[in-house]
């Protein structure tokens, strides 16, 4: 079974929208676990501190390297020990896909301006992003880390070939989706998809994902070609 060991300074956070709907339902099942551990709880100082000013000055505080040790080293986890930061290697659809595989992860959550980098260099931890953006704190970026992995586990979606087409599983993004009724506001759903042919609509499918793809995200497109040689 899949496990997370989530370390934050706001566990309350969690589950958070992974109690709800697909994810929500595959934790009841026991498709997959998780635990938020608070990292004040690892303070031996009577006003339970956590951070300090940075060395050399500057604005905000950092996370102590002592208090987020004592805690990453009393958590035992399986897989990959994980920190939310904006200047991580970029989430993706292959890093979610390998981490599903896997028995779960650590996940460390920053705040203020981050956390003492000899941390990161002593317990050997990989710095992931889910974006070119500053958010308050690693949690919700934990949670979108979490979603995506929790949805590949076996049994979650229902269905082996729900997220076949998806987009990023082969590289590009997904094709437009239509449904009932057949024409709303005056516009039409294709005619190809009331065709009742399969393999003009796999077709159709394909050729959509790559126009989308190299319109919206030509560097996606660009990597797509190269893998085809």
């Amino acid at each position: 079974m899949f496990n997370a060991q989530i370390l934050t300074l706001f566990p309350d956070m969690f589950p958070g929208s992974l109690g709800q709907s697909l994810a929500g339902k595959a934790l009841s099942d026991g498709k997959w676990s998780y635990a938020a551990h608070d990292i004040r709880s690892f303070t031996t100082d009577r006003h339970r501190t956590v951070d300090d000013h940075p060395a050399g000055g500057g604005a905000g505080m950092v996370l102590k390297p002592d208090v987020l040790a004592k805690a990453i080293d009393a958590t035992p986890h399986k897989g990959p020990r994980l920190l939310m930061s904006p200047r991580g290697k970029p989430l993706t659809q292959n890093f979610v896909r390998e981490l599903a595989a896997g028995e779960g992860c650590m996940i460390i959550c920053g705040r203020f301006e981050g956390i003492d980098e000899r941390v990161i260099e002593n317990r050997q931890l990989q710095e992931v992003s889910i974006g070119d953006y500053v958010l308050s704190g690693g949690e919700p970026a934990a949670l979108v880390l979490l979603d995506a992995a929790v949805r590949l586990l076996p049994g979650v979606m229902g269905h082996d070939q729900s997220h076949a087409e998806e987009s990023f599983e082969d590289g590009l993004l997904e094709h437009p989706h239509y449904t009932k009724p057949r024409i709303w506001e005056g516009l039409d759903t294709p005619d190809i998809l009331q065709s009742g042919d399969h393999a003009k609509i796999a077709l159709w499918k394909r050729q959509k994902r790559e126009e989308l793809t190299k319109n919206r995200r030509p560097d996606l497109y660009q990597k797509y070609l190269a893998a085809k040689g």
